[in-house]
Order: structure tokens, then sequence, then C-alpha cells
């Protein structure tokens, strides 16, 4: 065997040491199926992670309202700008694997006096005038990773560059969500002003003829307040309304980073989830957290620091660094590259590090530490993300119970105040019985309406939660 080979070998089994601990996944604290009081194959639907959200929401205004939030919205654009810092910071770290190149070149005239030299005790003596050219390139303390922590601080901090880009698809699918809830408050708002204009109107007239009434001695003072009352109600309920709806709205302009130009969009679409959302099933936990962008960004991190441990593991052997320089030096620039003008060096560096009170092991105590940290954020995340599920899954079903139950009452609180409002005209009834059935009446219509608008919503949290939005339609 060549006498090379044995050294050669030797070399090839360092640089292939790693002192980062294998990677294992931690185990998954969560049941294996989603709760059985609310299961997904109760609703047909489609698996949310592959379904764009311009495919799940059919609403063509909420539609160019994401594409704008998702375009001009700044908390966005701070979010994307991480991560090409974390890109960046991943590339400068990588580099130190590659021993560094440079080139320079330097010409100096320098004079000095003989008597400054020890030759001659006259400064009169004279002096030395000097001229020299140098052009050198060389490799500047280039580190020999024979331990593996170059490799493992440039793994974490590529691992940190991924999580960082999980964290911006997290962002996004919040955004998202955001932007629809906001959505769906304005269209809420806008049929709950409509519902309270109509009501509105019909009460001032109430007003009107109960002041013709009053005037006619008809009726007493008594039924004239109280429709003023059933008036004032609804002035202070549609004020609220608008209030509320107003502010939606700026919060909505905010999402989308700028005025959202109602009139140039396409028309909204009732509250009706059927022509508001497609319907969509849950799957397994395990699938559900394969695509969940806050899940796999604390697996990174996780990842990282388990990187971290592999680097602070070598602090505690020795380090060996390279330095290399070849070049041309001359007296004359015209001669500086002749081959006699060939200059060179060539030198190693051995840090063996012995004693240092303990800050190596504490390094790594640090590093385990924060690997345990964020195993357990990881396992939170993963349980958090199950709880958004199962909450969504739960709310569906029981949304859908309230609002069938809420529609049976409105129907029901319209046939008692037609009824109130005959039995009075009839006198077989005071005013008051009127006013309760209207006011109870408008109260139902309102919570009707605020009910789809919750159920619309929830619709819109659990296709995030689910994983979906990533994609903007199917064919993307």
């Amino acid at each position: 065997m060549h006498k090379s080979y044995p050294s050669l070998l030797l070399v090839s089994l360092l640089a292939g040491c790693n002192f980062a601990p294998k990677y294992v996944q931690p185990d998954l604290p969560v049941a294996a199926q989603f709760p059985a009081n609310a299961p997904a194959a109760g609703i047909a639907g489609q698996d949310a992670a592959s379904l764009g959200w311009r495919d799940f929401f059919h609403d063509d205004r909420l539609q160019a309202l994401i594409a704008g939030a998702l375009e001009n919205n700044r908390d966005l654009a701070q979010s994307l700008a991480r991560v090409e810092q974390a890109r960046a910071q991943f590339r400068i770290q990588a580099t130190d694997r590659l021993p560094t190149l440079e080139t320079n070149g330097q010409g100096t005239r320098s004079r000095q006096p003989l008597s400054a030299l020890g030759v001659g005790a006259s400064p009169d003596a004279g002096a030395i005038e000097f001229t020299q050219y140098t052009a050198n390139v060389g490799v500047s303390a280039f580190e020999m990773d024979l331990w593996g922590r170059v490799r493992n601080l440039a793994e974490a901090e590529r691992q940190r560059y991924l999580a960082s880009e999980q964290g911006a698809r997290a962002f996004r699918l919040s955004l998202i969500a955001q932007v629809a809830a906001a959505y769906y408050d304005i269209r809420a708002g806008e049929e709950r002003i409509d519902l309270s204009e109509r009501t509105l109107e019909g009460r001032r007239e109430g007003v009107r003829i109960a002041q013709k009434r009053l005037d006619a001695g008809v009726t007493s003072t008594v039924d004239y307040d109280q429709s003023v009352l059933l008036l004032t109600q609804a002035q202070t309920e549609l004020a609220e309304i608008q209030r509320t709806t107003e502010q939606a709205r700026n919060l909505l302009d905010v999402l989308i980073g700028g005025p959202s130009g109602v009139a140039s969009l396409p028309t909204g679409k009732p509250l009706n989830p059927a022509q508001q959302v497609r319907a969509i099933e849950a799957g397994v936990p395990s699938a559900v957290l394969a695509s969940r962008p806050d899940v796999l960004e604390a697996e990174h991190n996780l990842r990282a620091a388990n990187a971290d441990i592999g680097a602070a593991r070598a602090q505690f052997f020795p380090s060996i660094s390279l330095t290399g320089n070849y070049g041309f030096a001359s007296t004359a620039l015209d001669t500086l590259f002749d081959g006699g003008n060939k200059a060179w060096s060539f030198g190693g560096a051995l840090n063996l590090p012995i004693f240092d009170w303990g800050r190596r092991s504490a390094q790594v105590r640090v590093t385990r530490a924060r690997a345990e940290e964020l195993t357990a954020a990881y396992q939170r995340a993963v349980q958090g993300a199950f709880q958004e599920v199962a909450d969504g899954l739960v709310a569906r079903r029981r949304l859908l119970e309230q609002i069938e139950a809420q529609s049976r009452t409105v129907t029901a609180q319209r046939r008692l105040a037609r009824t109130a409002r005959q039995r009075y005209d009839n006198g077989i009834a005071i005013y008051l019985e009127v006013l309760d059935a209207e006011r109870n009446l408008f109260a139902a219509e309102q919570q009707l309406l605020q009910l789809r608008a919750t159920d619309l919503q929830n619709s819109v949290s659990l296709y995030v939660a689910l994983g979906g939005g990533l994609l903007e339609s199917r064919a993307s």
C-alpha cells in the first residue's frame, strides 16, 4: 500500500465525524383520530391541504381581497424579508466550510537613514531608499472541519432558514383567515344594516299611526310611548351595527395594504355557506400535521438545536487551521512576475483546549436545554394544531344545529309578531304585547345573521387549521 494512503484514509474518517445527536422525531402527544363527538365524515368534502384558496372561496369579491392582501400586506412583507435574512445568514455560515481565496497587490517606496540602522554615527551618514512590489494570492485561517463543528453550525442556520420559510407560510394562512373573517363581518354587518333599516322604516310608520290614534283619542300615551321605544331600539341597534361594520372595513383596509376600492370589485354573495365556501373533510391527525407550517416551523427549529449540540461538543477537540500564500516580490515593477521573484509561505495552527473552567461543558448544557425546550415547543405546536381542528369540527356541527334552531325561532317570532299586531288592531291585546313580539323578532333575526357569519368564519378557521390555503388553486 502506498505510504500516503493510511493518512488519506484517516483524514477522510476524521472529516466524517459528527457529534450531533441523531435526530428522532418526538412522540406526538395527541390522539390518533379527531374527537368522535365531531366526526369529519358527517360532511362530505375535500382534503383541505390540496384545495387552493381560490377553489375554497366561491365569492369573487373575497378572492380579489385575499389576492390584494397577499400582494400588499405590510406584515407579510416583513415576514418575507425575515426569510431573506435567514437565507443570507445561512449562506454566510455555509461559506465557512470552504477556504477563502484572497489576492492583493502592493507597491511601497521607503527611505531609512543609515544612522537608524546602526550604520554610521552621524545623521549625515546618508540613507537607503528601497522600492518593493508584491502580488499574492492566499488562503487565510481555513479551519479543517475534522469534528463537524463548522458543518453543524451551517446545518443549524439552514434549519433556521427553513423554519423562517414555514413561519412565513403560517403567517400567509393567518392573513387569509383574517381577511375572510373581516369580510364576513362586513357582509353580516351589511345584511344586518339592511334589516335594521327595513325595520326602522316600519317602526316610523308605527309611530306615525300611534300619533294619529293618540290625537283621535283612540289610544293612550302609553301605547304611543311604547311605539317610540320600538323606534329608538331599532335606531340604537342600527348605529351600533354601522359602527362595528365601519371598523371592520378599516381593519380590512389594513389587511389588504390599502383602500379596498370596493366599488371596483365584483358583487359580494349572500351569507350562505353553500354559496361562499366549499365543504372540506378533516382526515387523520398525522396527515394534517404533515401540512401545517407552524408544526413544520417548530420541527425545523428543533433540528437546528440538534445541530447546535454537535457544534458545542466539537469544541472539546483540537482544531486545525491552515494558511497559505503564493505570489511574487520584486524591487522593479517590470520584472515582478519573473520566475526568480516567486514568493510563498504555508503554515498551520493547532488549537488544543486544555482547561477553560467548564466553559465548553456549560455551552453543551445550554444547547441541550435549548433542544429540550424546543422539543416541548414542537409537541405543544402539535397539540395546538390538533385542538384547532377539533374545535373547528365541534363548532361546525354545533353551529349548524344553532342555525337550524334559530331559523325556527325566527319563523315562530314572525308568526307571534303578526298575531300580536292583529290582536292589538282588534282591541284584544295591549300594545305592550306588540312591543315584546316585535322586539324579540328583531333580535332573533339579527342573531340568525350573526350565526351565519360565525359559521362561515369557523369554516375558514377549520380550512386553515387543516393546512389549507398554501395553494392558490388546485392547478398550482
